[in-house]
């Protein structure tokens, strides 16, 4: 009988041992950043800028293809604007403390905290952590994951409301009557990450 007993145990080790471990593994993808982009765009009464913030690091985390992590990192300093004349002055105001006070606090970042897939095309709903300024706020957008080569790309249209991250300069919130100077709280930022193992 403990004979019978010790050959059931090795049994069930050895059906343990060969079941493949990495069905359920998370493998992570690290973003190139010379391949991926950040843009962002702001508004006012009076038209719209907008421009790039390059990316530093950032990482995608998949389950075969399903998302199920993802961060990146970005120079807030290095930011550019794009839309024309008065590029480098309005450049020079976004990276001062009226802004984003890129001195202080050089760089902005993301993680998510929870993912969860609204099809089966690559579509998600995307919960994480925003740091800018050194102040965290918890946002929530939708997000799409292709495979393609080799490489994963997850794309995003994030909104966010500069105030919430003390950028209060010509707000409507803290100042009122601010006629065509006004500038909207609501800016957005496009996300194209391309990563690969």
């Amino acid at each position: 009988m403990k004979h019978l007993t010790f050959l059931l145990l090795c049994a069930a080790f050895m059906g343990l041992a060969f079941t493949n471990p990495t069905s359920n593994a998370v493998v992570v993808y690290k973003v190139d950043t010379s391949a991926s982009t950040v843009k962002w765009t702001a508004a006012k009464v009076t038209g719209k800028h907008f421009g790039k913030v390059p990316i530093k690091v950032g990482t995608l985390e998949l389950n075969k293809t399903k998302l199920v992590g993802a961060s990146f990192e970005v120079n807030m300093a290095a930011l550019t604007v794009e839309d024309g004349g008065g590029n480098e002055r309005l450049r020079g105001h976004l990276t001062a403390d009226d802004f984003f006070a890129t001195e202080k606090h050089p760089s902005a970042s993301f993680k998510a905290t929870k993912i969860t897939a609204k099809d089966k095309v690559g579509n998600y709903t995307v919960v994480g952590d925003m740091t800018i300024k050194n102040i965290t706020k918890s946002i929530t957008f939708d997000a799409n994951l292709s495979m393609a080569g080799g490489k994963a790309t997850g794309k995003a249209t994030i909104k966010l409301d500069r105030t919430d991250y003390d950028i209060k300069f010509r707000s409507g919130k803290f100042f009122p009557d601010l006629g065509d100077k006004l500038i909207y709280d609501e800016f957005e930022l496009e996300v194209n990450l391309v990563a690969g193992k």
